[in-house]
């Protein structure tokens, strides 16, 4: 491996950090399988580039609206749940289909096309060293602020009320905590995330997309299973970490498997190298959690 594809693969795995840390947001505290992110994705990547590219917007401030895209389609989501009691996969399966013709929509065709527009990484060129390494750089400061922040949120009394309302909604419910109101504001945060790195994800490639959401939700699995698992996560601080470094395991494991000549893996095999990796990672886990019990076993 390169130090070029080296660099590109911790990029990429730092965008994908924020679609862990939304899975982290949805199925962990508040215990909400979410399949938005598989429409709210994709969704970031087709208003960044609609609006850079159509609208000549600064690229930072598309960037922040296609965030608030994906908060609202995370929104809808927990709202059919909360409102209408629909089931929640039901729900993020069913507002995830909406937004793929919506997405085909905003962009006006299956893609939009971003070379030659101005970027958040058209400002690293002309410096000392390479856009390709600068650009991981800015990737790195932008996603560890957004980690701090979200470990700052989740310890104020909202994000604890958040925290209550997914450990146990009954008693949360019972100390005044309006359950609804969490979801409906939790799903839109990880969906903003998942957006966020899906408008970054456009930007790095050149190009946004209808299909690029595809196996997203794994991904994010993925990186919060394999980080929880490897990684100690007693706090939110380490939990968030953990994620971040979940996703880049995955990127490199990926990267490391469809770089091994002989297995003779090919780019169209990158989702199932995600799903036995998944496999592996629960296995491993469920054979370590067998052997703690059997060591613990008391004598008869």
């Amino acid at each position: 491996m390169s130090l070029y594809e080296l660099l590109g693969t911790v990029e990429v795995g730092l965008v994908f950090g924020l679609v862990s840390l939304g899975a982290y947001l949805t199925f962990k505290i508040l215990d909400f399988p979410d399949l938005t992110v598989e429409g709210s994705f994709p969704l970031g990547a087709a208003v960044v580039a609609t609006v850079i590219v159509a609208l000549g917007w600064n690229p930072w401030v598309a960037t922040l609206v296609a965030a608030l895209a994906g908060f609202a389609a995370g929104w809808v989501t927990a709202y059919l749940n909360v409102r209408f009691n629909i089931l929640h996969i039901l729900a993020g399966i069913l507002v995830s289909i909406a937004l793929y013709s919506i997405n085909l929509r905003i962009m006006g065709g299956p893609n939009k096309p971003l070379l030659g527009a101005e970027t958040v990484f058209s400002g690293l060129d002309g410096w000392s060293l390479p856009s390709y390494v600068l650009s991981p750089i800015l990737v790195f400061v932008l996603v560890l602020a957004i980690k701090f922040a979200i470990d700052f949120f989740l310890h104020t009394g909202i994000g604890l009320g958040m925290r209550a309302a997914g450990a146990n909604p009954a008693m949360a419910e019972a100390n005044g905590i309006n359950v609804g109101r969490m979801k409906l504001f939790g799903i839109g945060l990880a969906n903003a995330l998942t957006a966020l790195a899906g408008a970054l994800f456009a930007q790095t490639f050149g190009a946004a997309d209808a299909y690029m959401g595809i196996g997203i939700i794994i991904v994010g699995l993925a990186s919060v299973i394999v980080g929880i698992s490897l990684f100690p996560t007693r706090t939110i601080g380490q939990a968030t970490v953990a994620c971040l470094l979940g996703a880049l395991l995955y990127r490199f494991a990926v990267a490391l498997s469809l770089n091994a000549d002989f297995l003779g893996l090919q780019a169209s095999d990158v989702q199932l190298v995600t799903a036995i990796l998944v496999v592996l990672t629960l296995m491993s886990q469920s054979s370590r959690l067998g052997l703690g019990r059997l060591l613990k076993r008391k004598p008869k």
